[in-house]
C-alpha cells in the first residue's frame, strides 16, 4: 500500500500534513468503527487536521478497531489492568510497522542498541502478557547481541553486577522501568551513575501515586543519576515520545500531538496552555491514527509536557503520576 511506504519519509509540516488527511480518508472508508463515529459526531470532511476526527481512547475497550483490508491479524496487544477490568487491544496488521517505529525513534532519542545493555524492570507487563512494551523492549534488548541484556523480576541484585561488567566492555547502561519497579531498585541505593534511566508506566497499585517531579526527585536521588527519561507509549499506539533531563516530550516526525480544550472536543488551545491530549499516529495505519485521549498536557516550543489524567480516567500504563 502507497501509504505504507510514505509516513517514515515524512520530513516537512506539509508532508505531514498532505498524509495525515490520506490516512484519514483511508480509515474513514476502511475502519467501519471510525466511519460510524465520524457519522455520529456529523463532521464534514476535514480541510487541515485540527478538523479530522479524533476517536476517543476507550473505544479500543470495547470495539475491534480494524481496517478492512486484505490483512490478516498478526498480532494483538493488551494493556495492563486490574483483575477483571476490560483491557484495551490493538490489532495489529503489520507488526513491520511497529518494528520499524520504535527503532527509528529510539535510535534518534535514546541511542543505537548495539552499543548498549539494555536491562528491563518490568514485572506487571510480563505477568500479564501480551504487551507492546514487552515486546518492543524484547525487539530492543536482541539488538543489544549481548548476554548481559534482559528481563529482570524480582533479582534487583543482579543489576549492579551487570552494570559493572556492562562498563567494563564500554557498552552504555539503559535501564527500563515501571515507576513502583524503579522505587524499589532506588531503595538500595546503588550507584548507577552512569546508567541511563528511563521510566514508563505508573504504580499499578503496588504504592501511592507521586507526582512525576516527586518521582524523578528519589529516582535522581537512590539511583544517583543526573536525570530521568520519560517514555510515553501505550497500547493503543503505534510509535513513542520520549522525554530527557527537562522533561519534555518529542516524538518522531510521523507523530504529532494536538492540545484540545476540555471545554469543547472540537477547539485546541495555543502553545502553554494545559488541555486533553489529542495524538496522530501515522503508524497505526490500520487502526486508527487519530486518538483522543485521557491524558492532560500542554505544548511547550516543538515538544510537549505531560500534566496528568482526568480525575475520570482509569489510571494505567501511560507514563503518567496525576498531579
Amino acid at each position: 500500500m502507497i501509504l505504507e511506504n510514505q509516513f517514515f519519509s515524512i520530513n516537512s509540516e506539509a508532508d505531514f500534513n498532505r498524509i495525515a488527511l490520506e490516512t484519514f480518508q483511508f480509515q474513514v472508508e476502511n475502519c467501519a468503527v471510525y466511519n460510524q463515529f465520524c457519522k455520529s459526531i456529523l463532521k464534514r470532511t476535514p480541510s487541515n487536521i485540527e478538523e479530522i476526527p479524533f476517536l476517543p481512547i476507550s473505544f479500543f475497550k470495547t470495539h475491534e478497531i480494524r481496517t478492512n483490508s486484505n490483512k490478516a491479524v498478526e498480532h494483538i496487544f493488551y494493556s495492563s489492568g486490574t483483575t477483571g477490568e476490560n483491557r484495551s487491544k490493538h490489532l495489529v496488521l503489520n507488526t513491520h510497522i511497529y518494528e520499524e517505529s520504535f527503532l527509528n525513534t529510539y535510535r534518534k532519542y535514546i541511542g543505537s542498541p548495539e552499543e548498549q545493555v539494555i536491562l528491563a524492570l518490568l514485572p506487571n507487563y510480563l505477568e500479564q502478557g501480551n504487551s507492546s512494551l514487552v515486546y518492543m523492549v524484547d525487539s530492543l534488548i536482541k539488538h543489544t547481541q549481548s548476554a548481559l541484556s534482559g528481563f529482570l523480576l524480582n533479582n534487583l541484585d543482579i543489576i549492579e553486577e551487570k552494570y559493572t561488567q556492562a562498563l567494563s566492555t564500554g557498552k552504555k547502561v539503559v535501564i527500563f522501568g515501571v515507576s513502583y519497579a524503579l522505587l524499589d531498585l532506588a531503595e538500595k541505593n546503588m550507584n548507577l551513575s552512569e546508567a541511563f534511566i528511563i521510566e514508563t508506566g505508573g504504580m499499578k497499585g503496588r504504592r501511592k501515586e507521586l507526582s512525576k517531579e516527586e518521582l524523578h526527585s528519589l529516582l535522581i536521588d537512590g539511583l544517583n543519576v543526573p536525570f530521568i527519561s520519560s517514555e510515553y507509549g501505550m497500547t493503543e499506539l503505534l510509535s513513542q515520545a520520549y522525554s530527557n533531563k527537562d522533561g519534555l516530550f518529542n516524538t518522531p516526525a510521523w507523530m504529532k500531538i494536538l492540545i484540545r480544550d476540555l471545554n469543547d472536543p472540537f477547539s485546541y488551545l495555543e502553545n502553554g496552555k494545559t488541555g486533553g491530549i489529542n495524538i496522530i499516529d501515522l503508524a497505526n495505519l490500520y487502526s486508527c491514527s487519530f486518538i483522543s485521549s485521557q491524558d492532560l498536557g500542554k505544548i511547550e516550543g516543538d515538544s510537549f509536557r505531560i500534566m496528568g489524567r482526568f480525575d475520570n480516567s482509569d489510571i494505567r500504563g501511560c507514563n503518567l503520576m496525576v498531579e
